[in-house]
């Protein structure tokens, strides 16, 4: 039977994880939202040339 206590004296987290962590959050990503944004400037943008 395994004891957990003892497993969980053993655990050490995995580098990979932090290091994995760290990168994807110092990554700026493009979300959906940020697209949306952009799509609307470029939109709002047109009408305004097309009204001058």
């Amino acid at each position: 039977m395994i004891n957990f206590e003892e497993e969980l004296k053993k655990f050490k987290p995995s580098l990979d994880v932090d290091e994995a962590e760290g990168a994807i959050y110092a990554r700026d990503l493009t979300d959906v939202i940020d697209i949306l944004k952009e799509m609307l400037e470029e939109t709002s943008d047109s009408e305004r040339k097309q009204r001058s």
